[in-house]
C-alpha cells in the first residue's frame, strides 16, 4: 500500500516538473500527459479504498500552478451554439434524439439570435448545425408557406433554404427579396454572411416580381444588403422578350439615406440652338440638413446653361429651397444680321420658419428676380409653362414682437419687376413699427362700459427707401441715384357707442406727420423760358390731420311664400353713413412763374416728389354712403320632409358706395361703385363690378373729343347715371363625379374649392423628364384606387372626366369709347379613356384679337411599372413637344427614352 502511494506521489511530481521545464509544449501535449497519468492512477488504484485524510493534501491546492492557468494555455473554445434555438410549429414537433434532429411542420418558426426563419416545414440538425426549410405542397403541387428568412434589416422569400447557424452561411433556392424598391428573383443564392450574398441566374425589376412587365436578367450578381448590387452582363427583357439592350455590367446603389450621384441628361432638339443635352450633372447629399444639385445644358451651336439648386430643412426651425439658373443662348450664325446672344439669369429663394422655432419672431423669404426675358427665351423644358410670366416679385421680411410691450416691428425688402417694360421697383429697406390698440381710459377690471372707456389709441411708424430703376442699372452702382426715402408717423384714436338702440356710432380722429430727407424748389429760368426744379438735401416735414364719424345698422326683411318649395327669402341690408372733415393745408404750397407772362403762376409743394405724397389742398368736407345687401332663401327638403329646411344663398353680395364733398369746387358727387357676386350650382362663380358717373360728357369744339363737365348727366339730356366701366368674370367646373352622385342619390354637398380649378386652368406644370419626384397626394390617390379595385381589368373603365371654364370681359366708356376692351374664354379638361390612358387639353380664345391663347395638349399612359407622357404646345411662340417613356421607380430612373423639340426663336 505504501509502495503504491509513493509511486503516485513520484508520478505527480514528475508531471509537475515536466510542465515547468517544457514551456514550449502546447496544451494538447500537457493534456495528454495528465490524461495518461490519471488513467494510470485509476487503473492501478481502482481496487484501493479512497484516501480521505491523506497527509499530502489535494493536488489542486499545491503551490505549483495549475496547467489551466498557465500562460501558454489558449482561450477556451467558443461553444458551437451561441444562442438558444427557439422553435415552434402549429401542427406538430417531432424530436429525433438519437440522430439529434427536430422536425417542425405547419407554420414552423425558428429563431436563433438575429436570424428568424418561418416556413411550412423546418428540419433542425444539431449534428451538422443546419436548418433546412421549405414550403408545403397542396393537392395540385402548389407550394404554400414558403420560407421567409429575416435578418437585421433584410427579409427574403425563397422556395427552400439551408442555413448553418454556426457559420451563418446559407444556400437558398428560388430567392425573392426586395431592396429599396428593387424586387430580386434568383435561382440559387449563397449567403456568405450578413453583408455579402452571391446569386446565380437572377432578375431585377421594380414591377410585380412574379409577373414582371420588364426585368433585367443576368447570370451572376453580388448583393450587399443596404449598400449595392453589382452584376455581370445584363440584358433588358420586356414582356418576357429579350431586347438588344445588353449592358456589360450594372450597378444599383441601395441606401435608405440620400447619397451623391450622377444625374444623367436628357436629349432633345431646339429650333434655334440645335441638338442639346439638358439637366445633366451631379447631386451632392452634403448632410442631413441640406443638399446641392448642379446641372448644366449644352447645345450644338455652342449655347450653354448652368443650374444650381439646393433644399434645406432643420426640423422645428426652418426650411427652404434655393435655385440659380443662367443661360448663354446663341441664335443664328455669327456674321449674319440674325445673329444674337442672350445672357439671362433667374434667382429664386424660398424660406419659411417653423412656428415652433420662435413664437415672438419670424423670418421669411420669397425671392424671384432675374432677367425679364429669361422665361421667354429659355429652352429648358422646366421653364416652358412660365413663358407667359409678366411680373417678377420678391419679399424678404423679419418680424419681431416685443413680449411684455404693445410694440412689434417688421423689417422687409421688396422687389417688383415688369418683364414687359423692364422697369424695376425696389423698397430697400422698409421699416414698420406698430403699437397695439391701447385703452388709456379703461377701468382696471378691464370691462369697458361707455364710449369714454372704449377710446382706443394706435400708433405706427413707417420708413421706406424706394428705388425705381431699369433692369440694366439693377446691378450697377447707379441703382441708388434716384432713391427716395422718408418716414411717416400715424396716430389714430377711435371709439364706438350705441345710438338710439339700433344704430352704432363710431367717431375717430387721425394725425399724420411725414419726414423727408430732401425737398424740391422751383424757379423760372428766363433764359430757357422754363421752370427749373432743384432738389435740396436736408430734413423737411409736414403734418396733417382729419376727423370722421360713421353710423351703421343692420336691417332684416323676410318675404314668405305659400304652397311653394321656396318658403322664404331673407334680405339683409347694412347701410352706413359716414362723415369726414379735413382742413386746408394750402400753406405748404408755393407759387412759381410759369412763363414770360408775369401774371401766370403754377402752384407746387416742396414735398411733391415725396414717397408719401404732399399735404392736401383745400378743405374736404364730405358725406359718404354705402349699402351692402345679401339675399338668402329657405327651401323645403324633399328628401326629409320632417327635417329642417335647406338654406341657400341667392346673392352673396350686392354693394354700392358713393360720397359727396360739400367744399369741392367741382364734381362734388363721386361716381357710384357697384359690386355683386354669387355662386350657382355650388360651383359656378359670378362676379360683376361697375362704375356709374352722374356727370355728363360734351364734345370739345377745339379738339373734337368728348370731355367730362361739371353738370349732371340727366340735366344735359343723358341718363341718370352713365356707366364708365364694367367687368364680369365667371368660372364653372364639373366632372363625371357630379353625375355619378346624382345617379347614386348622393345629396351631400360638394365642398371642393372652386378656386383650385381656376389655378389649374392651364393644366398641369410640365416636370423635367429626369425628375422623378412623386406627388404624395397623387401617390396616395393611386394607392387608394388600387386597394378598392385590386383586380380591375384594364379594359373596364367608367371614363372619369373633368372640365373647367373661365370667362372674363371688361367694358370701358369713360370718355364715350363704348367698347369692350377684353373678352376671353379659357378652358381646360382631362378624360381618362381607360385606367391607364389619360388625355388632357388647355386652351382659350381671345374674342377681341380673334385668336387662341396658350394651348397645350397632354397625353399620358400608365404602364404600371412604366409611364409614357407626351406634352404638345402646337401654337404660338412656345410651340414644342416633349415625349418620354421610362421606368417609374427612381432607382432605375435612367432606364428611359425621351425626345423633345423646342421651336422657340428669339
Amino acid at each position: 500500500m505504501q509502495t503504491n502511494r509513493l509511486y503516485i506521489l513520484l508520478l505527480v511530481l514528475f508531471v509537475c516538473f515536466s510542465s515547468l521545464t517544457t514551456k514550449a509544449q502546447d496544451k494538447t501535449t500537457d493534456t495528454n500527459i495528465l490524461t495518461q497519468a490519471k488513467d494510470s492512477i485509476v487503473q492501478k488504484d481502482s481496487s484501493l479504498p479512497k484516501v480521505v485524510n491523506d497527509s499530502i493534501g489535494n493536488v489542486q491546492n499545491d503551490s505549483i500552478p495549475s496547467i489551466e492557468n498557465d500562460s501558454i494555455a489558449p482561450p477556451p473554445k467558443k461553444e458551437a451554439i451561441q444562442y438558444i434555438i427557439e422553435h415552434s410549429a402549429k401542427d406538430y414537433i417531432l424530436e429525433d434524439l438519437p440522430n439529434k434532429k427536430v422536425n417542425l411542420y405547419g407554420e414552423a418558426h425558428v429563431v436563433y439570435g438575429e436570424n428568424d426563419i418561418t416556413a411550412g416545414k423546418i428540419l433542425i440538425d444539431y449534428q451538422t448545425n443546419t436548418v433546412q426549410a421549405k414550403g408545403i405542397p397542396d393537392e395540385n403541387g402548389k407550394y404554400s408557406q414558403l420560407p421567409v428568412f429575416k435578418t437585421t434589416g433584410n427579409e427574403t422569400t425563397q422556395d427552400s433554404l439551408i442555413f448553418n447557424y454556426k457559420t451563418k452561411k446559407a444556400i437558398i433556392y428560388g430567392l425573392e427579396t426586395e431592396q429599396d424598391g428593387i424586387n430580386t428573383l434568383g435561382q440559387k443564392t449563397k449567403r456568405v454572411n450578413d453583408s455579402t450574398i452571391f446569386i446565380r441566374n437572377i432578375i431585377f425589376t421594380t414591377s410585380d416580381p412574379r409577373h414582371p412587365d420588364y426585368y433585367l436578367k443576368t447570370t451572376k450578381a453580388k448583393v450587399v444588403p443596404g449598400k449595392k448590387i453589382i452584376t455581370g452582363p445584363t440584358n433588358l427583357v420586356l414582356a418576357d422578350v429579350p431586347t438588344p439592350a445588353i449592358f456589360p455590367f450594372a450597378y444599383f446603389p441601395l441606401t435608405k439615406n440620400r447619397t451623391s450621384g450622377i444625374i444623367f441628361p436628357t436629349y432633345g432638339e431646339s429650333f434655334s440652338q440645335g441638338f442639346f443635352l439638358q439637366n445633366g450633372g451631379y447631386y451632392l447629399a452634403l448632410n442631413d440638413y441640406f443638399d446641392l444639385k448642379l446641372t448644366a445644358d449644352i447645345y450644338s451651336n455652342s449655347s450653354w446653361g448652368f443650374n444650381a439648386a439646393s433644399s434645406y430643412r432643420v426640423r422645428y426651425k426652418f426650411s427652404g429651397n434655393f435655385s440659380f439658373n443662367y443661360d448663354n443662348l446663341i441664335s443664328g450664325i455669327e456674321g449674319f444680321s440674325s445673329y444674337s446672344v442672350a445672357k439671362n439669369f433667374n434667382l429664386r429663394w424660398s424660406h419659411s420658419q417653423d412656428s415652433k422655432a420662435s413664437p415672438s419672431s419670424r423670418f421669411s423669404a420669397s425671392v424671384n428676380l432675374g432677367s425679364s426675358q429669361y422665361f421667354r427665351q429659355s429652352v429648358n423644358e422646366s421653364n416652358n409653362g412660365l413663358g407667359l410670366t409678366n411680373t417678377l416679385s420678391s419679399s424678404v421680411s423679419y418680424y419681431k414682437d416685443f413680449v411684455g410691450t404693445p410694440f412689434n416691428i417688421s423689417l422687409s425688402a421688396n422687389h417688383r419687376q415688369n418683364t414687359n417694360t423692364q422697369k424695376v421697383y425696389l423698397t430697400l429697406p422698409s421699416l414698420q413699427l406698430n403699437m397695439d390698440r391701447q385703452y388709456p381710459f379703461a377701468p382696471k377690471n378691464g370691462t369697458k362700459k361707455n364710449a369714454f372707456q372704449k377710446i382706443g389709441l394706435t400708433y405706427s411708424l413707417k420708413a421706406d427707401n424706394q428705388v425705381e430703376t431699369t433692369e440694366d442699372d439693377f446691378f450697377s452702382d447707379r441703382i441708388f441715384d434716384n432713391a427716395k426715402n422718408g418716414a411717416q408717423h400715424n396716430i389714430s384714436m377711435s371709439t364706438n357707442m350705441k345710438l338710439l338702440k339700433y344704430f352704432s356710432l363710431s367717431p375717430s380722429m387721425s394725425y399724420r406727420e411725414v419726414w423727408y430727407t430732401d425737398k424740391i424748389h422751383k424757379e423760372y429760368d428766363s433764359t430757357s423760358d422754363q421752370i427749373v426744379t432743384d432738389t435740396i438735401s436736408g430734413f423737411s416735414s409736414f403734418r396733417d390731420y382729419s376727423a370722421s364719424a360713421s353710423v351703421s345698422t343692420t336691417i332684416y326683411g323676410m318675404f314668405k311664400f305659400k304652397n311653394s318649395n321656396l318658403k322664404a327669402i331673407r334680405h339683409t341690408m347694412r347701410p352706413s353713413v359716414s362723415y369726414s372733415y379735413r382742413p386746408d393745408f394750402g400753406f405748404y404750397y408755393e407759387q412759381v412763374q410759369e412763363d414770360a407772362n408775369a401774371t401766370s403762376f403754377v402752384t407746387y409743394s416742396r414735398f411733391d416728389n415725396g414717397i408719401y405724397g404732399a399735404p392736401s389742398r383745400g378743405v374736404s368736407n364730405s358725406l359718404g354712403f354705402s349699402l351692402a345687401n345679401t339675399f338668402e332663401g329657405k327651401v323645403a327638403n324633399k328628401d326629409d320632409l320632417e327635417g329642417e329646411d335647406k338654406k341657400i344663398t341667392i346673392l352673396n353680395s350686392l354693394n354700392m358706395s358713393t360720397s359727396y364733398n360739400f367744399t369741392a369746387d367741382s364734381f362734388k358727387l363721386s361716381p357710384v361703385n357697384l359690386t355683386a357676386g354669387t355662386t350657382l350650382f355650388k360651383k359656378m362663380n359670378l362676379n360683376f363690378g361697375a362704375s356709374l358717373d352722374p356727370y355728363a360728357l360734351v364734345e370739345n369744339s377745339t379738339t373734337n373729343n368728348l370731355e367730362r363737365i361739371d353738370a349732371l348727366s340727366y340735366k344735359n339730356g343723358g341718363p341718370l347715371f352713365r356707366m364708365t366701366r364694367a367687368n364680369f368674370t365667371t368660372s364653372y367646373s364639373f366632372s363625371s363625379k357630379d353625375f355619378q352622385k346624382k345617379k347614386e342619390g348622393d345629396t351631400s354637398e360638394d365642398e371642393e374649392d372652386s378656386t383650385a380649378y381656376d389655378q389649374e386652368l392651364f393644366g398641369e406644370d410640365i416636370r423635367n423628364t429626369n425628375d422623378f419626384s412623386v406627388d404624395p397626394e397623387e401617390e396616395s390617390n393611386e394607392d387608394e384606387e388600387k386597394e378598392e379595385n385590386p383586380n380591375l381589368p384594364q379594359y373596364i373603365s367608367s371614363m372619369p372626366w373633368n372640365i373647367r371654364f373661365s370667362y372674363s370681359t371688361n367694358y370701358s366708356n369713360s370718355l364715350g369709347q363704348d367698347e369692350i376692351t377684353s373678352s376671353s374664354l379659357m378652358f381646360s379638361g382631362d378624360v381618362e379613356l381607360s385606367p391607364g390612358w389619360k388625355v388632357g387639353a388647355s386652351s382659350g380664345y381671345d374674342f377681341i384679337n380673334k385668336g387662341f391663347t396658350y394651348t397645350s395638349l397632354r397625353f399620358s399612359r400608365d404602364l404600371r411599372s412604366w409611364s409614357m407622357n407626351f406634352n404638345w404646345v402646337p401654337l404660338g411662340n412656345y410651340s414644342s413637344y416633349y415625349f418620354f417613356i421610362g421606368v417609374k421607380s427612381s432607382v432605375l430612373s435612367d432606364l428611359k427614352w425621351d425626345k423633345r423639340n423646342v421651336n422657340r426663336d428669339f
